[in-house]
């Protein structure tokens, strides 16, 4: 698995825009992207938009993280 950051504005805390992670496999196929916010986490599935994509709050991930 290839991970990248697409976007990156170096500041202590994550802000409303957050941090996109670009996820490859280990063939360099682009899997989607993982947008990081100070509210939730969005994967966004190939070339789906952040608007589109699958949104979880912090507090449901982890529960949901803890419940493995």
């Amino acid at each position: 698995m290839r991970v990248f950051i697409k976007k990156f504005n170096v500041e202590m805390q994550i802000k409303n825009n957050g941090l996109e992670f670009e996820v490859r496999n280990s063939k360099d196929e682009h899997l989607g992207d993982l947008v990081v916010t100070k509210t939730q986490l969005i994967w966004c599935e190939g070339k789906t938009q952040p608007k589109n994509g699958k949104a979880i709050s912090w507090e449901d991930f982890i529960q949901y993280m803890n419940g493995l």
